[in-house]
């Protein structure tokens, strides 16, 4: 891989990889094939390259996402316009007798959502996939689920600058540009930034990238938005034969690779600012003195923690010792986990949360906001909306005292329904669910006042009006109900089920 390629080399490979999509790929090895890479299964697609006609997307399949190799002549099929050479010059492939094996993972990325389809080639290191074995210390990871993830939680930069903190090979400071004026990228590893440089180029975009541990090469500076994948996995510092990866492990002692990230972020968002990351922390004993001791990183800042799982001790080593590539059953997999399961018993890790985690600079008009909440529901799409409105209505509704909100004309959010749960033979419901079509997919137990409540929120009625009558019908005092239902209407109106006014 060169320092700074070639631009005729990377236009010449542009045009080979015409065609290389998301959807060329699904379509050279099909559906079943396509469905068992994503479960690490490369046999499927490797029996159907074999019994098809190779053509370009299905050469460069083989090597760049499977990692097998092609004959010479076939690499003249598979690099048209770039040729052998190209490709070996680009740090992309090796010659190995009489075939062709590529050094590098190159495969390509696609997002549709509200801004629109967007799609991009990621150049990376070989999985293990491709290597067969342990991934190497100094790995750089591409395009994964956690990359995925956090993009689809990002709030949109509107034009704004971002820093994409921990860049690795690119793919959230590609995500921001689609939005963004301006994207810095930094990295404590040399070979990630210029992995990230080499996915820039080729993908015809321009990427301030600047190398340095977390903040320093942005010392003074401060952005709109900061987006982060840092390298969160609590891993066991000096115990002997721990690889140390180094796009996931960031050096630090527990989780404070992503205490740093989090109050570090307070010295460079700009007033009103959004940083959003994902990470893990460790719980110690008691969940909730575990959620103030996260919390309490953010101070100066807004904090939205949204934990996604918590495992127990064996089950976050086991995951982890797996991805690096050692198989369960071996001696090298027991001595891996006997020494996550130590390091935790050191400091007391009873559990370990995992999620992410949105934070603002307080800004004009922005309220002070602190919430931890578990959230494991399968998500339904339009998640970095869902973040962004929940701000908004939590600023909204803090800005209001009860007798203005009372007066408010709320609407139900359109992918709200309602459901309810009866005995068998009673008419009356036994449980009151609210449910929600996207965002969190929240499942919100309410009582029968506040089930009609919100039924009745059209966005024309007042809020006041609509509890007076619900009162009414069900024979109950007015005022309590309004004094009951008004917390329980600014919670949900953060939630995302009530809409505020537009």
């Amino acid at each position: 891989m060169q320092d700074v390629a070639d631009p005729e080399l990377l236009s010449a490979l542009r045009a080979d990889l015409a065609g290389f999509t998301v959807e060329g790929l699904e379509e050279a090895w099909g559906p079943v094939a396509a469905a068992a890479l994503g479960r690490d299964d490369p046999v499927p697609a490797l029996l159907e390259l074999d019994r098809r006609e190779p053509s370009r997307v299905r050469l460069l399949g083989r090597l760049f996402v499977l990692g097998g190799s092609v004959r010479l002549e076939e690499a003249a099929t598979a690099f048209p316009r770039l040729g052998l050479d190209g490709a070996v010059a680009l740090g992309l492939v090796e010659v190995d007798g009489d075939g062709v094996r590529a050094i590098v993972d190159l495969r390509p990325s696609a997002i549709a959502d509200e801004h629109g389809v967007a799609s991009w080639w990621i150049v990376s290191d070989l999985g293990e996939l491709a290597l067969g074995g342990e991934l190497p210390d100094e790995h750089v990871l591409g395009a994964g689920a956690a990359s995925s993830t956090l993009a689809g939680i990002t709030v949109p930069a509107d034009g704004g600058t971002v820093l994409d903190l921990g860049t690795g090979s690119g793919i959230q400071a590609l995500h921001a540009l689609r939005t963004a004026s301006r994207v810095v990228g930094t990295d404590v590893s040399p070979r990630a930034i210029r992995f990230a440089g080499l996915n820039a180029a080729l993908n015809g975009v321009e990427i301030d990238l600047r190398l340095g541990d977390l903040y320093a090469p942005v010392a003074g500076e401060r952005f709109d938005r900061i987006v982060s994948n840092p390298p969160f996995v609590i891993t066991p510092r000096g115990a002997d034969g721990v690889p140390a990866y180094t796009y996931r492990d960031g050096g630090a002692v527990g989780d404070g690779l992503v205490a740093a990230v989090v109050s570090g972020a307070r010295e460079h968002l700009a007033p009103g600012g959004i940083a959003q990351l994902l990470g893990n922390w460790e719980v110690r004993g008691d969940e909730a003195a575990a959620r103030d001791r996260v919390l309490g990183w953010a101070a100066g800042l807004d904090v939205w923690v949204v934990q996604r799982d918590l495992l127990d001790p064996a089950e976050y080593a086991e995951t982890w010792v797996r991805d690096g590539g050692a198989h369960p059953g071996t001696a090298r997999w027991r001595a891996l986990v006997r020494a996550w399961l130590d390091d935790f018993a050191d400091r007391g890790v009873t559990a370990i949360g995992a999620g992410y985690m949105t934070l603002r600079a307080p800004g004009p008009g922005t309220a002070p906001m602190r919430r931890f909440e578990h959230l494991d529901a399968p998500l339904a799409g339009g998640v970095a909306e869902a973040i962004a409105a929940g701000l908004a209505a939590h600023d909204w509704q803090a800005a209001r005292r009860d007798d203005t909100l009372a007066g408010a004309r709320l609407a139900v959010a359109p992918d709200v329904t309602e459901h309810r749960h009866h005995w068998p033979g009673e008419a009356d419901p036994t449980v009151l669910e609210l449910r929600q079509g996207s965002g969190f997919a929240r499942v919100r137990r309410v009582d029968t006042v506040t089930a009609a409540v919100v039924g009745a929120c059209d966005g024309e009625l007042a809020l006041e009006d609509i509890v007076r009558a619900v009162a009414r019908i069900l024979q109950v005092d007015g005022a309590e109900t309004l004094h009951d239902v008004l917390p329980v209407v600014r919670e949900l109106l953060v939630e995302g089920f009530l809409r505020i006014p537009s």
